[in-house]
């Protein structure tokens, strides 16, 4: 514990004189702008407020950080500017009117940020939202490929000729002659081992032929 309080008093201490020094800058300047007082001392307790405000507020977290950025760095450039105009850079015994008009309108500039930063909303939406979660995909079923039927292997034509078809099916010669040929033929016609020879798949002509009835 003395280990880390020896470690903390120079922080602490700096941050102790320069908040020390960066108030009685502010209040000298407001107090060189027309403003006597207790304004005076009220200006400096605005700028170092603001500049809390937005630290604090930078350190939230699912705070969007540009708005508390903005009146951080404005706050450090108020309090940066009255400590060099007070250094004797500006002559505090007639301060510009550009100046006394920026020191006249810095509370409600302050009050405006402050206003702000306290009520930001956290998250895009305003409050704190828990994160969406996406719908998880049911699992993809998972195909045994051993245990999946095998694709039946496509059936072979059995080719005879016009007289075995039709004794085959007990039809005439000429119904099958008849299925094979013309323009309406509704049986495949493959070539035999000579040209003249002519088959057809014996399967097929079951499927296309029907026998008379009674035979």
């Amino acid at each position: 514990m003395r280990l880390h309080l020896r470690r903390l008093d120079p922080l602490l201490i700096q941050a102790a004189l320069a908040a020390a020094l960066s108030f009685a800058h502010i209040h000298d300047l407001a107090e060189a702008a027309g403003q006597s007082g207790w304004k005076a001392w009220a200006y400096p307790v605005s700028v170092d407020l603001l500049m809390v405000m937005a630290w604090k507020r930078m350190r939230t977290p699912d705070v969007p950080k540009r708005g508390p950025w903005f009146w951080f760095l404005l706050s450090l450039a108020a309090s940066l500017g009255a400590n060099i105009a007070t250094s004797g850079v500006l002559d505090l015994a007639d301060v510009p009117v550009a100046l006394r008009v920026l020191v006249a309108g810095w509370p409600a500039i302050a009050f405006l940020g402050g206003a702000l930063l306290l009520h930001s909303r956290k998250g895009p939406e305003g409050a704190e939202q828990e994160p969406q979660t996406l719908a998880e995909e049911p699992p993809a079923e998972l195909v045994d490929e051993e245990s999946a039927d095998p694709a039946p292997e496509p059936e072979r034509p059995v080719l005879v000729s016009y007289a075995q078809a039709a004794e085959a099916l007990g039809v005439a010669p000429e119904t099958i002659r008849g299925a094979a040929n013309g323009p309406k033929a509704r049986l495949t016609k493959y070539s035999g081992s000579t040209s003249n020879t002519v088959r057809v798949d014996l399967n097929e002509a079951r499927r296309v032929i029907r026998r008379p009835a009674g035979v």
